[in-house]
């Protein structure tokens, strides 16, 4: 990156001062072209009135060395020239700077050499009787220029782009210095130089990496407590067959510990199924397959299928649902409805009852499940929602409950954008709302 940005840098700071330079020459040699033929205009008309006022013989009489004089008639035969026979020139009315001057008074025109070594300036100026005079003088073309200056240009530039180099240099290391620095503290990032420009980059890595790290934790917890809860039902199972094995169980003893390995190996594909389906969420999941679902039936279908663990828990069911259509995944649905119905059964006590109410409530839809259960206290209410989290962890292995299941409502919930909301008071029960958004009629 540093390699890339300082290439940049140089490769810009070298046509900027690359160009900068011609464009001075060129400027320069613009100002030297104009003073020029300023000159020549100067001796024009100077060389003009002694011409109307003295004659021309004693006014050429005058001339300059470095300066060739011309004098032109009306019809362009060519008078008198101080460089060339005038008798062998060729008719000049259609040189640029003679036509300019018959039509306006006076006119100018600079013309290179073959060689483009040197420059001729020409000034003409139109007399009163109608000849013109022009004058010329020769000097380096700017090509010239260039070639002679080249020397000095090439090591000006070197030099220059050698200083901005350096400069660059000092640059891209003080723009760099933040990031190196927060690469090296990211977890503490008070000593790190702070540009405005890079705030909200560097906001950003320090969220990113903060949650990478919550993450990892959450792994290596979550793996932790799988092991845990993993190991309980294998135990009670190995023990309860190895007992069996050894004879050390006959008839109704051995019905007996059958019946507790049945009841811990279900509790066992409970748990994988749990486990496996909160690593299917925290993973890249399909694309959900959002569609108007009515609630009302799904809660009506839960409970029916809930019926039989309610009996065995003396636990008793109400259902007041109203038509209420959401825009959602229907398979999700009966997930969030079948684990909040589930969970308010489990933790219920005998002759207990779990009411589930579906009602739309204006742009809204709730879904309310209320039992009368055990409760949870205020300190426990704000972790039911994590990962194997139990209040009560003895009536849980009782009831044959994961701790997941409400971490799976979370998820799901979260997915669709709703929001939960929890009462509950120790011995008098809990109450769970979600709220969707609902799906417009028509």
């Amino acid at each position: 990156m540093k390699k890339k940005i300082f290439r940049y840098f140089v490769g810009v700071i070298g046509i900027a001062v690359a160009v900068t330079t011609v464009l001075l020459v060129w400027l320069s040699y613009s100002m030297f072209e104009n003073r020029v033929i300023d000159d020549l205009r100067a001796q024009g008309r100077m060389l003009g009135r002694l011409i109307e006022e003295s004659g021309e013989e004693q006014a050429l009489a005058l001339q300059q060395e470095e300066m060739r004089i011309t004098l032109i008639r009306a019809d362009g035969t060519v008078a008198y020239d101080s460089v060339a026979d005038a008798q062998s020139m060729e008719n000049h009315a259609k040189r640029p700077e003679i036509m300019e001057a018959f039509e306006t008074g006076e006119g100018s025109d600079i013309r290179d050499s073959r060689t483009l070594q040197s420059s001729t300036f020409y000034y003409a100026l139109r007399l009163r009787d109608g000849d013109v005079l022009r004058l010329a003088q020769e000097a380096s073309s700017i090509w010239s220029v260039y070639m002679k200056a080249a020397p000095l240009i090439v090591l000006l530039l070197l030099i220059l782009v050698g200083l901005c180099a350096l400069l660059a240099n000092a640059l891209i290391v003080h723009m760099i210095r933040p990031i190196e620095q927060m690469t090296a503290h990211l977890d503490n990032m008070s000593g790190v130089t702070r540009y405005p420009e890079l705030e909200p980059f560097m906001n950003m890595i320090q969220k990113q990496h903060e949650e990478i790290l919550r993450s990892a934790n959450m792994r290596v917890e979550f793996t932790a407590n799988v092991s845990h809860e993993l190991k309980t039902p294998l135990t009670s199972i190995s023990g309860y067959a190895e007992l069996i094995e050894n004879g050390m169980a006959e008839g109704e003893q051995a019905k007996a510990f059958a019946g507790e390995i049945h009841k811990s190996a279900n509790r066992l594909l409970t748990l994988i199924n749990d486990i496996i389906r909160l690593s299917q969420m925290d993973g890249p999941m399909p694309e959900l397959v959002f569609e108007p679902v009515d609630l009302a039936p799904i809660a009506a279908a839960t409970l029916d299928q809930l019926k039989l663990n309610a009996q065995q828990m003396g636990v008793t069911l109400e259902l007041d649902a109203k038509s209420a259509v959401v825009s959602a995944d229907r398979q999700m649905m009966e997930e969030l409805l079948y684990n909040l119905c589930d969970n308010a059964i489990r933790y219920n006590v005998r002759g207990g009852s779990v009411r589930v109410e579906v009602r739309p409530v204006r742009d809204k839809v709730i879904v309310c499940v209320q039992d009368t259960g055990i409760g949870i206290s205020r300190e426990n209410q704000e972790h039911v929602f994590e990962r194997f989290y139990r209040v009560d962890k003895s009536r849980s292995k009782a009831t044959g409950g994961t701790g997941l299941g409400l971490a799976i409502v979370k998820h799901i919930a979260a997915k669709h954008h709703a929001r939960i909301s929890l009462k509950s008071e120790l011995g008098r029960g809990t109450r769970i709302d979600v709220t969707f958004e609902r799906l417009p009629r028509g």
